[in-house]
């Protein structure tokens, strides 16, 4: 998978704003950012995977993968979960935005499919020993397939990795 380039960008509302032409449509190509008028704006956990590859240049004080890490934890606790499962799924060649509810945090698509065809795959991220309700959880996947799409759950290990688990629908019969 060919490397975004170097991008400078500012900070607008917590996401990095990009104004340069040749980068936004080089940026837009490989499936980041949102376009907003004649600008692009880039997702926190977007901003950070640039950090981590040093692609991006933001101002002095936020420069850093650390010192954006801190300010957006501040934002959303969660941050840190879902910029290792964004990470991980770019690694592995994949187009992946934001999610769009049912409680989904990205949409992936296919290899080869961005611009072509719609999402996919509709990942939520879980921390290893995190509790969920299962109604809850049933619910979302519910509303997943009836969309047309699979759930996948993403489970960070302690250590960092991120395991996928392929959810499918199952129906239990009353134990009578």
């Amino acid at each position: 998978m060919e490397e975004p380039p170097s991008v400078t960008g500012r900070m607008i509302s917590g996401q990095a704003c990009i104004s340069d032409k040749s980068m936004m449509h080089e940026l837009e190509a490989r499936g980041y950012g949102e376009m907003q008028g004649n600008k692009m704006f880039l997702k926190q956990f977007e901003v950070l995977y640039l950090l981590y590859t040093g692609r991006l240049k933001l101002g002095k004080n936020l420069s850093t993968f650390d010192s954006f890490l801190h300010r957006c934890q501040s934002d959303d606790p969660g941050i840190l979960t879902k910029f290792l499962i964004y990470r991980d799924l770019r690694n592995r060649g994949y187009i992946v935005k934001d999610g769009f509810g049912f409680g989904s945090d990205f949409r992936v698509y296919e290899r080869g499919h961005f611009g072509q065809k719609g999402a996919k795959f509709l990942v939520f991220g879980l921390d290893e020993g995190q509790k969920e309700k299962m109604g809850a959880m049933q619910k979302k996947i519910q509303e997943i397939i009836q969309m047309g799409k699979e759930p996948i759950m993403a489970v960070i290990e302690r250590r960092g990795e991120v395991i996928y688990y392929k959810i499918n629908r199952m129906n239990f019969y009353e134990n009578v």
